[in-house]
């Protein structure tokens, strides 16, 4: 096993691998690793992991270190001289007149070369602005022409899609893209709707051609001949992702399309046949639709698994006996309550009247008067009954001495 950190060159291009040597990044990190061309300052995209070794593309170099403040202060010096280098060679070019594009200018981390690239329609001549180049910066000048895949990928921007460009994101080499891709994906042929800004065919064609390679091969093509449960007909168009078919009905009079799904239609192989001879019935019945409850399109879908709630279940506590009510009717001796007597009902209470029940009401208040058994009461000969000789009832004492208690004042002690 080898510990291995990727590495781009100017979060650009393509990644390479590099022997960790004992140090620890994370993405986004800058190290000093060494190149066939010398020392370079990279940014990390990936941190460190382990491969097996037949999987390192051999020689793998080292990481030298990570990259401290005197590093990051070349690097910003390069960056300054390839703005100027870009200036000086565009006047160059026009000087000598050349028909090529300066696309982008690289500095070598450690200063001893400068790398031009430009794209051109065909082969140019540029030894004279080569010399001119070295006069000026007195080191090593070199021009590289590139393509116009190269130049999207190198400049970056944003797609018809609204995102970075594949390419300049996270896309190591390019994939070869055809229009037999388009066409298989039912697209439109027409070259400026599905070229890049690069002018070449858009390198997403590439990316979901393995799955429609699958789906053509359940769909029938245009002009098959199928049987279907209504009859038999014609494919006249398919629908890949949907795995659908349009047919067109046989029979007399006006054409008749209807639209079954592919696991409905059967293929007849060979074609349709010749006039007089009975057609084939190759069509599997369908099997019975198992009858499913209909689901409320209003109610709250389940957010947490069946496991969840049977937990729950499990974990429910026994039901406990209702909680009964105190009786506060019950007497010294703890009997039961006493039930209410019931009311008569309403025909009797309205068959009596009113005046009934008023004179019931006052003869149970009469019959219930009787003398206070706590307080004794005189007896004498002018009350024959057992009262008072006066036939009235006696003051009570005072409790102040006789004298009558001011108003306002409470009783002394």
């Amino acid at each position: 096993m080898t510990e291995i950190i990727r590495i781009k060159f100017r979060g650009r291009g393509k990644g390479y691998s590099f022997a960790a040597n004992g140090i620890t990044a994370k993405p986004g990190d800058k190290l000093v690793v060494e190149t066939a061309k010398g020392m370079e300052l990279g940014i990390v995209v990936e941190g460190n992991r382990m491969v097996e070794d037949d999987t390192v593309v051999q020689p793998l170099r080292p990481v030298i270190r990570a990259a401290t403040e005197g590093d990051l202060r070349v690097e910003s010096i390069n960056a300054q001289r390839e703005k100027e280098a870009y200036q000086i060679c565009l006047q160059k070019i026009a000087e000598h007149g050349l028909e090529m594009k300066l696309v982008d200018v690289e500095c070598s981390f450690e200063g001893n070369k400068i790398l031009f690239f430009f794209t051109a329609d065909g082969r140019v001549d540029f030894r004279e602005l080569v010399k001119d180049l070295a006069g000026v910066f007195r080191t090593r000048i070199e021009l590289r022409q590139i393509g116009v895949r190269d130049e999207a990928k190198m400049m970056g921007g944003i797609g018809i899609c609204g995102r970075p460009y594949c390419c300049h994101e996270f896309m190591d080499e390019f994939q070869p893209v055809s229009t037999k891709m388009a066409k298989t994906q039912s697209m439109s042929l027409n070259p400026v709707k599905i070229s890049g800004s690069c002018g070449r065919l858009m390198c997403c064609l590439r990316y979901e051609q393995e799955a429609y390679e699958d789906l053509v091969k359940h769909v029938p093509k245009n002009g098959c001949f199928v049987q279907t449960e209504d009859g038999y007909g014609t494919v006249t168009m398919g629908n890949l992702l949907r795995q659908s078919v349009k047919v067109r009905m046989d029979g007399d009079g006006e054409a008749v399309f209807h639209t079954y799904p592919v696991d409905e239609i059967a293929v007849i192989p060979g074609g349709r046949p010749p006039e007089g001879e009975p057609l084939p019935d190759i069509l599997q019945p369908k099997p019975p639709k198992k009858e499913e409850p209909e689901e409320d399109p209003w109610a709250m879908p389940q957010m947490l698994p069946d496991e969840y709630f049977a937990r729950k279940e499990e974990e429910k506590p026994a039901p406990e006996e209702p909680h009964r009510r105190r009786n506060r009717n019950r007497g010294k001796g703890g009997a039961a309550r006493q039930e209410k007597p019931e009311r008569p009902a309403a025909p009797e209470r309205a068959e009596k009247g009113e005046k009934a029940e008023k004179a019931e009401r006052s003869e149970k208040r009469r019959e219930g008067k009787r003398p206070n058994p706590g307080r004794p009461i005189q007896a004498g000969p002018a009350a024959p009954g057992g009262g008072h000789p006066t036939g009235k009832r006696p003051a009570r004492p005072r409790r102040h001495g006789g004298k009558p208690r001011p108003k306002g004042e409470g009783p002394k002690e």
